[in-house]
Parts: structure tokens; sequence; C-alpha cells
């Protein structure tokens, strides 16, 4: 029996949760079978069941063990889906950098971004985890960059993103970078109130979020 597009998508997502990998390489090529845009299946099914995953984790109903295998299996997924996603090869992809901020070695989150981005076209160089505001501003240099994503899981790291930003006021670059910010303690206002270009809850909203400043501010990146 053929499932609808939005079952397909929540099985794909449960599949993930469920750690069953078979399941997952079964439904993604279903995806590619049934003529499934690849792009809402990721962006609808595996990442919504590897945030499922993630929260259960945060919650300490799954751990490190079930969480890799989640992991596994939303690969597995993503090796299928990827080579069908429809890129228009004539636009010009986006450098960011991406990390997770200096004293925080939790990159789940960060790991999704980066998924989602390179999904979406993005040419994204990975920092890592525990990485400085000094570093993240050289790298950006280094890679010419236009995007700075920066995550972190903790409040009392939160402190490293607003560093980020003085560093680029204090070298008189802020113009030159959009730096957009992420993770489970940071909010809209705090992106507010130390002048980020943005905060995003997820990875999904991350990917909206870069897409709608590139289309808002174009060739001035």
């Amino acid at each position: 029996m053929s499932l609808n597009k939005q079952e397909l998508f929540d099985k794909l997502a449960a599949s993930i949760v469920d750690m069953d990998e078979d399941l997952t390489i079964e439904l993604s090529n279903q995806v590619i079978a049934e003529g499934i845009d690849a792009y809402e299946a990721i962006v609808n099914g595996l990442t919504v069941g590897m945030n499922q995953a993630g929260k259960l984790f945060d919650e300490e109903e799954y751990f490190v063990p079930e969480l890799l295998m989640c992991s596994d299996a939303m690969y597995s997924g993503l090796n299928i889906l990827k080579p069908h996603i429809k890129i228009n090869s004539h636009e010009t992809k986006r450098k960011a950098v991406i990390g997770v901020i200096e004293g925080d070695t939790h990159d789940i989150g960060k790991n999704l971004v980066k998924i989602m981005l390179e999904t979406g076209g993005y040419d994204i160089v990975d920092l890592g985890r525990d990485v400085s505001p000094t570093t993240f501003v050289e790298r950006a240099k280094e890679e010419q960059a236009e995007f700075i994503f920066i995550s972190t899981l903790m409040t009392t790291t939160m402190e490293g993103m607003n560093e980020v930003v003085e560093i680029l006021v204090e070298e008189k670059i802020r113009e030159d970078y959009k730096v957009l910010i992420g993770g489970g303690p940071v909010s809209q206002s705090y992106a507010d109130k130390i002048g980020a270009d943005g905060y995003a809850e997820n990875a999904a909203e991350a990917v909206k979020l870069a897409n709608n400043i590139v289309a808002a501010y174009g060739n001035e990146l």
C-alpha cells in the first residue's frame, strides 16, 4: 500500500527514533521510487527524527549508544536521498563557518545544522566543538565566509557568542559577516541583545533563516 507523503515522512522520522536503519533505508528508497522531493524528505523526515532523538537524549531517556544508532540510521537515509536533491547549479554557493562555542562539547545540534546547510547548497567549514571566539573570527576571515554559525547547549558558555560579535566590531569587520546563533538556552531576545543577525530554534529553521538573509541581501553579502 502506497503511503501519502506526510505518512512517509512520519515513518521516516519514527525509523530514526526507533534506531531501525534497515527501515530508514527502505523508506528512503521509497521516497525516490515515488518521485517525492528528496529535500522535503530530509527536512520533514530524517531531521525531525534526529531532533526527536536529540530531545530524548537531553531528557536522559536516550544515551550516547542510542544516539549513535539514531545517527547511523539518519546518515544511511541521507546517503540515499542527498544525490537526488535538486540544487540550482547556476547559483553561487554561500560559504559559512560553523562550530560549538568554547567550553561546550555538545555537537549534535551543530552537526544537524551543518548537514541541513550542506543539503541546502551551502559550502560549510566545520570548526568542531569547544571553539574559541577568536578562532571563529580568524577562520571566517581565512575562509572568506559570509556566515558564522555558533551553537551552544550550555548557559555558562553563551557569553562566548557575544565575544565573537564584539571581536568583529573591534576589528571593524562586523558588516562583513552574518552571525547566526542557536542551541538549547539561546533565544531571539539573546540574539537581539548581543547584536547577532538571527537565531534559529532548530536545523530546518537555520536553513530558512540563512536563505532569507541571502534573499534579502543578495549581492551585498
